[in-house]
């Protein structure tokens, strides 16, 4: 392959996961606000950091393939962003809400990890060392920032089964309660058949 052509396809894509970066930057804040969760607030939050030295860390390989950092509209990050900012319109505030936003999110860190799979693939083929290392760091967060999404989900869903196990225990004292007196009943009559069998 042409290596002028190929610089020219990952300049392409540089320009387009800019550009998805930025785009994240505006639409972390509404999400963190959005979440009921605190653990899932906070790892936005915390994503949101990590996404602004993200773009500058884009900032810097642009600058080693001696351009200025452009971006170029990434409307698959726009589909995605819109996606999740449905979610939070759809349901109330909530443990389903928190998994929804849970959900777009995830999507777009996937989205993510390939195109840095790419854009590093690429680096190294062009024997760009240090934008494949930069573009590896990001990867890896990116890995990082999908990995903690399933924590703070597995922790919603566990405090959703806890909540199911005590309606079920209150459901389960309540039946007794209200059959108390038949149930002496049954265990005497089931006593007293044993007697008689003797």
């Amino acid at each position: 392959m042409n290596h002028e052509t190929l610089q020219e396809l990952f300049v392409e894509q540089l320009r387009d996961v800019y550009d998805a970066e930025k785009q994240l930057v505006k639409a972390l804040p509404k999400l963190a606000k959005a979440a009921d969760s605190e653990d899932l607030a906070e790892a936005i939050r915390s994503h949101l950091s990590e996404t602004q030295n993200q773009v500058t860390r884009l900032e810097e390989v642009f600058g080693l393939v001696g351009m200025a950092a452009k971006g170029k509209p990434c409307k698959a990050m726009k589909g995605l962003i819109e996606e999740g900012n449905e979610a939070i319109q759809e349901e109330e505030k909530g443990e389903l809400r928190d998994l929804a936003i849970i959900a777009g999110a995830q999507r777009v860190e996937h989205y993510e990890i390939s195109a840095y799979g790419t854009l590093r693939a690429i680096a190294e083929q062009l024997e760009m060392d240090q934008a494949a290392e930069l573009l590896q760091q990001t990867e890896d967060e990116e890995k990082q920032a999908d990995s903690k999404l399933t924590e703070v989900a597995m922790t919603i869903y566990g405090s959703s089964d806890d909540e199911d196990e005590e309606e079920d225990d209150e459901r389960e004292e309540e039946t007794a309660t209200a059959g108390g007196s038949r149930a002496p009943r049954a265990v005497a009559s089931r006593s007293g058949s044993r007697k008689a069998s003797r």
